[in-house]
């Protein structure tokens, strides 16, 4: 595969913290410069915290939602976001665990534990109302969004792909396959999904289920397939698991995908 030029250093690259409202209308500036109490007010709803990171060159970049796995909103997954950054678009990286502390973990009992205790409803509102947010950004074009999702974020990617109809596109990293099949046929966009071929947690029967679903409603889903590859693959925390090799060649894949999606919105 031929070597792509990054548009963007990570010199270029923003960032900040956010938080907003996870159901009801994200406040804007005008909000929060004629409410003197907008800073100290307490919120009644739950709230969305989250990172950005987008392109300091002024422009209006597609949006990518990203979502981290099991273990947390930690380094690895805020230096993918920033590289996504740099491919120019306008990332936003919601803690998935804010609800439950916004706790982070290398222990992979504790990460099972946080895992059980997600609500499926209410991070997929979160993730909707990352969304919202990022329609109220000057620099990210307006419902030009995607989701990219590793392990539980790639869970969470596929079951949002029919939930939000404007969706451009979504990528899942070794999510867990949906199930029953039939909720596929609700997919709009077009989805990438990398299988590690020796994945532990997702069979070879339930990636067939897939790709048969797709057939059957005619539905955009491309499965690449990575022989002798563990879960994981894309986790350099992860020494006995990381492949880099094979982690870049799917990164590639998903730029490649991404910009396929926004080709019409891309600069």
């Amino acid at each position: 595969m031929a070597t792509r030029q990054i548009p963007l250093t990570i010199d270029q690259i923003g960032t900040g913290s956010v938080r907003f409202p996870s159901s009801g209308p994200i406040p804007n500036i005008t909000d929060q410069s004629v409410d003197p109490y907008f800073k100290s007010r307490m919120p009644k709803t739950a709230q969305v915290e989250a990172l950005q990171f987008f392109p300091q060159v002024k422009a209006k970049y597609p949006g990518i939602v990203v979502l981290h796995e099991w273990w947390g909103l930690n380094v690895q997954i805020k230096n993918l976001a920033n590289r996504l950054a740099c491919e120019g678009f306008g990332v936003i990286l919601p803690n998935l665990y804010g609800r439950l502390g916004g706790m982070v973990t290398a222990n992979l009992e504790v990460a099972q534990a946080l895992r059980a205790r997600l609500t499926e409803a209410d991070v997929l509102q979160d993730i909707n109302a990352c969304c919202e947010f990022l329609n109220t950004q000057d620099h990210v074009k307006q419902n030009v969004h995607g989701v990219i999702g590793f392990g539980m974020g790639g869970t969470f990617a596929i079951q949002f792909a029919w939930r939000r109809k404007r969706l451009r596109g979504a990528v899942s990293y070794y999510g867990n396959i949906p199930s029953p099949a039939a909720q596929l046929k609700d997919i709009v966009c077009p989805v990438l999904y990398h299988r590690p071929e020796d994945d532990v947690w997702v069979t070879p029967e339930d990636v067939e289920q897939l790709r048969q679903s797709a057939k059957e409603f005619g539905k955009q889903i491309d499965i690449v397939s990575y022989p002798g590859t563990p879960h994981a693959f894309a986790n350099d925390t992860r020494p006995d698991q990381s492949r880099p090799d094979v982690a870049q060649a799917a990164w590639d894949r998903t730029i490649e995908f991404l910009k396929e999606c926004f080709k019409k919105d891309m600069q």
